[in-house]
């Protein structure tokens, strides 16, 4: 989307140059009013959906920047809350005046909060915990009120800080038992004596909180803060980029990651894993997952680990990302409720891992192909030799040149990328027609489709999808839905994205900037819509074949995220829908069938139901006894689900004859990479369904006459 980018851009600094304002005016001391001033323009300007900057978007900033400072209500005072309020119908007023008084009242009073909370948490943490006491602790914050008195801030301090340390009496207290139970004369420590290590353990990991994150946060972040808040309000996809996140932003687009290989989101008070990178440390170890939260983190060489919970994302990464081969435990919390530690060996992780893979697999006789694609990437700077599109069809005539007699399209947890690469993906297996509409406000809708007639496959198609399919997955599943060219199956729906964003880097707003770097804004511009003319915004794609997944009762999609824009249709594109199959309907049916008397799909769908009971479970005992039964019944529980993983579907995937080459030249660990890949394929019921739908799906002409050569193989 570089040529709608250049055209907005131009246009915002247009509009920017004739407004009444000058930006001589302002000096250093007052950039934060100039970053509000070009903000609130170009969200005016140049945002899709433009909301108006009135009574009701004041009251909605006012509550959710007061719940981004404090999520958790451990710093203001009810008293503080109501010197607030005089603000809230009047932040937008502020705002059209380049007026920042809300903000500077706000940060002025954190400050002096915090300097506040460091005497109560030490205080606090001078004093044993009695574990004995019957009562609870509610990590639900909405359940909270700000308190009144001094008093009522210790006692809320008290409650955190003993569940905070009650997973360090724990760990303790089973690495004793394990001791003794290793060496009968080992000498257990006392209770006493594992509470005060505990206790230290959490004063240990909340001062480095306090002096190496909320100490180092100078009021520019702040402040940062405070305008990314005003920036989503428009929409979910929408935020500011502070000069210090560009530079990192701009760092994860070269093409390295060194840590772990796991995208991190910051949720609430808790940092949770959104994406973990194919070949990379955490793929690798089996044991970190989507959705779970990292509650600390403890370095090779450090006796006692760090809490992350309430951390900045920014500080939270420094701790978990590290140099090749060092190793980090990272303490995490499953989404049934679990917690685990689990060591990771660091290392250099080339995005390149995330580029597109095939396997064959042959089943009753017949070969197929199976594409796997984690994104879909780009390098504009080299579009024709980096990109999702040229990969994929480069797979799928080495897999022709196998045999090939069916092809499944893995796009489960792709969470999408490029616009064009997906329309010249979808090309690939349709004479030629429209891909997908755009539309940007006060514009006419603009169709982007496939003008080569060439077909790569035009053999039977599966698409797998999830509740993690985003973007432009669900415009390939969409499209390929509406052609009806392939047979869907995964989630009741995907995620329900159906926006475009723009990065603007605001320094480009001005001519002669002489306040510094301003950052940078992601932008949505334009939304996009399936040529049957209905969006993927909060519907996302539905599925031929619904099955159950590990998110199916988990609030993960577009619909369950703050300030969504809404779904709507526009009119239809013209296109003739695929009608080389003659059992498409007959096979989609087949397939349900087949999925309602499936047991491992039923044993899935009853994990998930089990693991949404556990996130809906919010109050924790702290009493020691009841605490560690209820983690016992946690685990005994979640043990009739182990069958989960021992699932087989006997069947042998195997790399293709251009990969086995290059197993010979290695250097890159590629040969394990696969092979592990591989035997997640063999565990995969999912992908067993896509090759028995396959199996079903009939062509209105022989098979054979599809059949490649190998002198059409590029290699």
């Amino acid at each position: 989307m570089k040529r709608n980018y250049k055209v907005l851009l131009l246009l915002l600094l247009l509009a920017f140059a004739s407004c009444s304002f000058t930006t001589k005016k302002f000096s250093n001391p007052d950039k934060d009013k100039l970053l509000v001033q070009i903000i609130t323009f170009v969200l005016e300007q140049g945002h899709y959906d433009p909301m108006q900057f009135d009574d009701a978007f004041s009251e909605e900033l006012f509550n959710d920047y007061i719940e981004v400072v404090d999520p958790v209500k451990r710093y203001f005072y009810e008293s503080d809350y109501q010197d607030f309020e005089k603000f809230k119908l009047n932040i937008d007023d502020q705002l059209k005046a380049t007026d920042i008084t809300f903000f500077n009242v706000v940060h002025d009073r954190m400050v002096k909060r915090i300097a506040e909370a460091k005497e109560i948490y030490r205080e606090v943490l001078s004093q044993p915990f009695d574990y004995t006491i019957d009562e609870e602790f509610d990590t639900d914050y909405d359940n909270s009120t700000f308190v009144k008195t001094k008093k009522e801030m210790k006692d809320r301090w008290r409650k955190q800080l003993k569940f905070s340390t009650l997973s360090n009496y724990d760990d303790l207290m089973k690495q004793e038992k394990q001791a003794k139970e290793n060496d009968p004369s080992y000498v257990m420590k006392t209770e006493a004596e594992i509470e005060k290590e505990a206790r230290e353990a959490t004063l240990n990991s909340i001062d480095i909180y306090f002096n190496d994150s909320l100490d180092d946060l100078k009021r520019e972040d702040w402040f940062a803060i405070y305008v990314n808040t005003i920036v989503e309000e428009f929409d979910p996809h929408t935020y500011y980029l502070a000069p210090r996140n560009k530079e990192d932003f701009d760092q994860r687009m070269s093409g390295k990651l060194e840590g772990i290989g796991a995208r991190l989101q910051k949720r609430m008070d808790y940092i949770k894993v959104v994406e973990l990178i194919s070949g990379g440390p955490a793929w690798r170890s089996k044991e970190l997952d989507v959705e779970d939260v990292i509650l600390k983190v403890k370095q090779e060489d450090e006796e006692f680990p760090v809490s992350i919970v309430g951390m900045r994302i920014s500080d939270a990464i420094k701790y978990i990302k590290g140099p090749k081969g060092t190793k980090v435990t990272l303490t995490i919390k499953k989404v049934d409720g679990t917690i685990k530690d689990i060591t990771i060996t660091r290392d250099v992780v080339e995005l390149v891992e995330t580029y597109a893979k095939s396997s064959i697999v042959e089943k009753e006789g017949q070969k197929f192909g199976v594409i796997n694609l984690p994104a879909f990437y780009v390098d504009f700077k080299d579009y024709k030799n980096v990109n999702a599109a040229k990969d994929v069809k480069e797979e799928i005539e080495r897999l022709k040149a196998e045999g090939m007699e069916g092809l499944v399209l893995d796009l489960r947890n792709n969470g999408g990328g490029s616009l064009p690469t997906v329309v010249d993906m979808a090309g690939l297996f349709i004479e030629d027609g429209p891909i997908v509409q755009v539309r940007s406000t006060g514009k006419a809708k603009e169709v982007l489709e496939d003008r080569d007639k060439s077909i790569t496959w035009d053999g039977p198609l599966v698409i797998l999808v999830n509740e993690i399919s985003a973007s432009a997955s669900e415009i390939m599943a969409a499209a390929m839905q509406d052609y009806k060219r392939a047979i869907i199956i995964g989630s009741k729906q995907t995620y329900g994205k159906g926006t475009v964003q723009n990065v603007i880097n605001l320094n480009n707003m001005l001519r002669n900037n002489t306040s510094g770097d301003l950052g940078a804004l992601a932008l949505t511009t334009q939304k996009y819509y399936r040529i049957n003319g209905g969006s993927v915004q909060l519907e996302g794609v539905k599925s031929d074949v619904k099955v159950p997944g590990r998110f199916s009762f988990i609030e993960v999609g577009e619909k369950d995220k703050d300030n969504p824009l809404p779904y709507d249709e526009i009119d239809a594109a013209t296109y003739t829908p695929w009608e080389k199959y003659f059992d498409y309907d007959a096979t989609v049916e087949k397939s349900k069938s087949r999925m309602a008397n499936n047991a491992q799909l039923k044993l899935i769908e009853e994990n998930a139901k089990w693991v949404k009971s556990k996130i809906d479970e919010t109050v924790y005992s702290l009493n020691y006894k009841t605490y560690r039964a209820q983690i016992e019944a946690n685990e005994a529980e979640a043990k009739k689900f182990e069958a989960i993983a021992d699932y087989q579907n006997h069947l042998d995937f195997e790399s293709t004859s251009f990969e086995k080459q290059l197993f010979t030249q290695d250097t890159t660990d590629l040969k394990e990479k696969r092979e592990r890949w591989h035997e997640s394929l063999s565990q995969d019921v999912y992908i067993e369904e896509a090759l028995n739908v396959l199996e079903d799906l009939k062509m209105a002409y022989p098979l054979k006459n599809m059949a490649a050569t190998k002198a059409n193989v590029k290699n």
